[in-house]
């Protein structure tokens, strides 16, 4: 919990030569800070019409930037963040085990792509892909030169938060806030490799609850409890103000490129203390445009499914706009190792495409539908408009957001008929099909 950044509200609507980016055909190799909330939905944000928060140091980056309004993560977190550094969607590497990464996909992320190109590479929060105490150098075979994180379930990380640092579990976080430690890292890492390219992943703590599996509860904050989800949104913000605040004052911020993603939806529920033998944990229920929704994490709707992307970066990525291309999970990979000039593996090897066009607004992604799953029995792939589902339920997102009304295969339009084949034809292509 740190202090407050003056950082003005998002303001929309500026002039569209604000911003724009310049030499955009040829741009320098950026250094990257990849940020990405965990139980996040658009729905939070203020930049995205979020009503319940206040999220002034994000809204900002929008502001200043280019905002997705069509991006798709799995509806977990675990999936997701095997998709995004490996480029590929889970069940095409056998749906690994909740807390687990496939070994022979170590040295092929994004990380250690981004590192054999010469980047400098950290990563501070959240793992989930390994018991780290079983596993602590983990994060190293897989790209990251740096870290500072708590592992799958293992411990708090908060309050008192367990933090595996460089291989080695810190013994000096008693009264700490474990949000707090993961920026001071990166700020850190920052400094020390200003001089040149850097790729730092923020896998924030927030805005997820406590873990409520690992035999006892974990300590409770200054206020006899857990943080509200409305009080991690808020901590959530100031943190990345002041992630973006110290890029600011060293000087970085011009050729730093950030991208603010989610992992997947809001939860629908959260842990605020337990008392009684049992865990309190209200609902979570958020407003967007005039509409009050529950969290959807964890469903393959959209409110469990589409997450914000901004991506911002001085002078390139033109600032106050918005872009509709298709993005998904798998993209990232690709996308930052096309900017960074590093290998970036045939394409028939990957699920994801540069979406780097599409982020500088010289182009657009080659993408024609996105993509998520919930398991190898329960997946989808859509356009901005339409949805399929493997079950064959077919939506119109556009007049049924909250699909509740499939359309009936006798009354497909001729366009309908036509969006509905090429959707069957990537449902065919996917691993689960065959």
């Amino acid at each position: 919990m740190r202090w407050p950044l003056a950082v003005p509200i998002c303001l929309f609507l500026l002039s569209p030569v604000l911003g724009q980016p310049q030499d955009a055909a040829n741009p320098p190799r950026p250094n990257i800070v990849l940020i990405l909330a965990d139980d996040v939905g658009r729905e939070v944000l203020g930049c995205y019409g979020g009503e319940s928060y206040e999220t002034p140091h994000i809204n900002a980056l929008a502001r200043g930037g280019r905002r997705f309004t069509h991006c798709y993560s799995m509806p977990v977190c675990h999936p997701t963040r095997i998709c995004l550094l490996t480029g590929k969607y889970p069940a095409r590497l056998g749906n690994p085990q909740w807390g687990t990464f496939p070994r022979d996909e170590e040295n092929r992320t994004l990380a250690a792509r981004l590192q054999r190109a010469g980047y400098a590479t950290a990563i501070a929060g959240k793992w989930q892909l390994e018991l780290l105490k079983n596993d602590p150098d983990q994060p190293s075979r897989m790209g990251f030169q740096r870290w500072s994180l708590f592992g799958w379930h293992e411990g708090p990380r908060y309050h008192d938060p367990m933090i595996y640092q460089n291989g080695k579990l810190r013994t000096d976080t008693e009264g700490k806030f474990g949000p707090d430690l993961y920026v001071d890292f990166l700020v850190d890492f920052i400094r020390k490799n200003r001089q040149r390219p850097f790729f730092a992943y923020y896998s924030m703590a927030l805005c997820h609850d406590v873990t409520n599996d690992i035999g006892h509860p974990v300590p409770y904050g200054p206020d006899g409890r857990w943080l509200s989800y409305a009080e991690m949104v808020h901590e959530m913000d100031e943190h990345v103000g002041r992630l973006v605040e110290a890029l600011d004052t060293l000087g970085v911020r011009d050729n730093t490129l950030i991208l603010f993603t989610g992992d997947n939806g809001t939860a629908s529920a959260s842990f605020i203390r337990y008392e009684n033998d049992a865990f309190v944990r209200p609902k979570v229920f958020s407003r967007i445009d005039g509409r009050e929704v529950q969290g959807g994490k964890g469903q393959l709707t959209d409110w469990g499914t589409r997450v914000p992307l901004i991506a911002n970066w001085p002078s390139h990525v033109p600032a106050d706009t918005t872009c509709d291309d298709l993005v998904d999970s798998s993209d990232f990979l690709p996308t930052l190792c096309d900017l960074a000039g590093a290998t970036v593996p045939d394409a028939s090897m990957l699920d994801g495409h540069s979406f780097a066009k599409s982020l500088l607004g010289t182009g657009h992604t080659s993408r024609d539908w996105a993509y998520s799953e919930r398991g190898a029995e329960r997946h989808f792939v859509r356009t901005q408009r339409y949805k399929l589902y493997a079950s064959g339920k077919f939506y119109d997102m556009q007049s049924d957001p909250d699909e509740r009304h499939p359309l009936a295969a006798e009354k497909l339009t001729k366009d309908q008929q036509r969006v509905k084949g090429q959707l069957q034809a990537a449902l065919a292509s996917l691993p689960q099909a065959k």
